[in-house]
Parts: structure tokens; sequence; C-alpha cells
């Protein structure tokens, strides 16, 4: 029966994709850092999300800024499941996937794009990455950009510490922070 219904949502999903009605397609995926929901338009991934951000307020919020048009559509995903089992298998360093950035603006948008600058297996400081986006006196403002980075793991976050050396703070928690920079540096 629940081969079935997978089918049918499936066949479903694929029909709205096709009339064009689907506008943020979704599917979760396990990971070594726990579930990861993972959320695209048709322009690219837009929201990567730990379970602690709580999947189905995550959901709320695409409906919300972006469409209510909102399905469980896996086969949007399918390249990026791909490419992040093929990162926590520690056989990809750098994620080659179309991305939307529309749910982040202005500074937090130059900070990410200056994440995937810090290279796999590499760590950045908040104040380095902040004078790399041109405001050097902006490292609080980094944090705020790394703390809400739609897109974490996959624009990577998770690559940025104290100037202490410390970890700092992560969306997904400090543990999986740590889990990140130690599947990173085995390779």
């Amino acid at each position: 029966m629940t081969a079935d219904l997978d089918r049918l949502a499936a066949r479903l999903a694929r029909a709205a994709d096709d009339a064009g009605l689907l506008d943020v397609a979704f599917t979760t995926v396990d990971t070594p850092v726990g579930p990861l929901l993972l959320a695209a338009t048709g322009q690219g991934l837009v929201r990567v999300a730990y379970a602690a951000e709580d999947h189905d307020a995550v959901l709320q919020s695409l409906a919300d800024r972006i469409s209510p048009r909102v399905l469980r559509a896996p086969a949007r995903l399918d390249p990026a499941v791909r490419q992040l089992e093929e990162y926590f298998a520690g056989r990809r360093r750098a994620f080659d996937l179309p991305l939307d950035l529309r749910l982040s603006a202005g500074f937090r948008r130059d900070v990410l794009t200056r994440l995937r600058e810090v290279g796999y297996g590499r760590t950045a400081s908040y104040a380095a990455l902040a004078a790399a986006a041109g405001s050097p006196r902006a490292v609080r403002a980094v944090g705020t950009a790394c703390a809400t980075n739609p897109l974490p793991v996959v624009v990577p976050c998770h690559r940025v510490v104290r100037s202490d050396g410390a970890l700092g703070d992560y969306v997904g928690g400090v543990a999986a922070k740590r889990t990140l920079l130690s599947l990173e540096a085995a390779a």
C-alpha cells in the first residue's frame, strides 16, 4: 500500500511540475549530521535545513516567502541528493548545483558568495571573511550572514571559525559543524 501511495505521489509531483504548478519542490535526505530538508525552485537549490530548524516551519516560510505551491517532489532534487551523498562519502569537495539565492540580499548575499571561496578542508575567520567582503569591521554581520545562510553545507558556512580558532556557533549545532570539518580534514 505504501509503495502504491509513493508512486502516486511521485506521479502527481511530476504532473504538477510538467504543468508549471510546482514552484518549490522538496525532499529530505538522511546524512551523518541528521536529516536535511532540501528545497529547490526552477532556478536552483533554494534551501537546505537541519532538523533543528524545524522542517515544517521551514516549509511554511518557503510558502510565505516564495510561493504556496510547495510539494514533495524528490526528482527535482536528485542531483542535490547525489552530490550530498558524494560529499558525505568523501568523494566530492565542491558542489556544482544551480543555486537560487533569493532568500539572502545585500551584504548577506555578498558573504554567501565569499563563503564559496573558502576551500574544502580549510577554514577562514569571521574577520577574514568580513575583510574579503570589503567590510573589515563587519565581523558580527558576517556571523549573522552565516547564521542565516539558507544553504548550509552546500554554501560552506561551517568553514568559518572565530579568530581564536574556536568553532563558534552553527545553525546545525556545534556537533554538526565539528563533523563537517572532521570529514573534510580526513580527506
